[in-house]
């Protein structure tokens, strides 16, 4: 069996910098197969941008503390020291932000920006590195490609700002491409055509790529599997097809149902989950969805609740399972 092109396995993830420490990310273990696209999806707070800093040893270590093990091409990510790290980010994996306005530095061209990183990487001059740059702004079909590589990042709309970033994401050609909520302020028009531009991209490109989004009509769109993260800890994942058709962790069926859709009646109401996601400084003991779920018992609310296996490549992170198979089979 070929080994995954990055693993992460019983990640934790822990802030200890304010009066209690907060548990974010909670023995995650996720594979991404070379030229994989995955999905990872759930409210905010659920550790989704957490995981993915975490991948890419962003968050600070003077506040947080890293459990685990990162693999990425056969590398440990935890073991990296800070030259071999920075060498990691852009040229192995990179990140493509939520808010280019922000991840992009307002005093610098466009171009100058991504030449900037490319030399960084590679022994290469500034003149090819500025023609790579305005090739990878036609890919990711930036009108007018030669004159915005001079243009400030205040200087473009959002949706071009975010094309301009993922642009700079792959300049170094990583095989790693982690994309944070990339649709984030944008409208919707302009949101499908960046997922499917990301998608185009994979696929053209042989990246590995997780997608972190609160959408999943966009995940289904654009991913080959699906993982849902609550309250710090992946609950259930499959391919996105069984996903859709057959969801069995009750927090995935919640979800699913809180979508407006075709079937819906004109001024009906969404039905939504109830409650809020759990303190993650003061997670509640057992299955930390139980205050919100419509099948817990008192099981539910002791111990821990471990991944159960639905079939190949489906899992659960849920003692009543029973009950969700009884409502897919009626």
């Amino acid at each position: 069996m070929t080994a995954p092109f990055l693993s992460i396995q019983n990640l934790g993830v822990t802030f200890t910098g304010g009066t209690r420490p907060v548990r974010a990310v909670n023995d995650v273990s996720l594979d991404v197969a070379e030229g994989e696209a995955v999905a990872l999806i759930g409210e905010s707070g659920s550790g989704k941008s957490v995981t993915m800093r975490a991948v890419m040893r962003l968050n600070p270590e003077n506040r947080s503390k890293l459990e685990g093990k990162i693999m990425v091409g056969g590398r440990d990510v935890m073991g990296l020291n800070t030259r071999a790290l920075s060498a990691f980010r852009g040229a192995e994996a990179a990140m493509i932000f939520q808010e280019p306005l922000l991840a992009l530095d307002p005093v610098y061209t466009l171009g100058d920006q991504i030449v900037e990183t490319i030399r960084r990487h590679e022994p290469i001059s500034k003149e090819a590195a500025r023609a790579r740059a305005l090739d990878l702004f036609d890919r990711v079909r930036i009108p007018s490609a030669k004159s915005r590589l001079d243009n400030y990042p205040h200087e473009m709309s959002g949706g071009m700002r975010q094309r301009a970033m993922i642009a700079l994401a792959l300049s170094c050609r990583p095989k790693l491409l982690l994309a944070d909520e990339p649709t984030t302020a944008l409208d919707a028009t302009v949101q499908i055509q960046v997922l499917l531009l990301l998608r185009e991209l994979q696929r053209d490109l042989g990246l590995s790529i997780i997608f972190v989004t609160h959408d999943i009509g966009a995940a289904v769109e654009v991913a080959d599997r699906i993982a849902v993260m609550y309250a710090g800890q992946i609950v259930e994942q499959a391919t996105a097809r069984d996903l859709i058709r057959t969801p069995r962790h009750p927090y995935t069926l919640g979800l699913l149902k809180s979508r407006a859709h075709d079937a819906m009646v004109k001024g009906s109401k969404l039905d939504a989950i109830p409650g809020a996601p759990p303190d993650l400084a003061n997670l509640p003991e057992g299955c930390p969805f139980a205050p919100r779920c419509f099948l817990a018992d008192a099981g539910c609310r002791t111990g821990s609740i471990g991944i159960a296996q639905i079939s190949e490549g489906h899992q659960a992170r849920c003692r009543r399972l029973d009950q969700t198979a009884l409502r897919d089979a009626g």
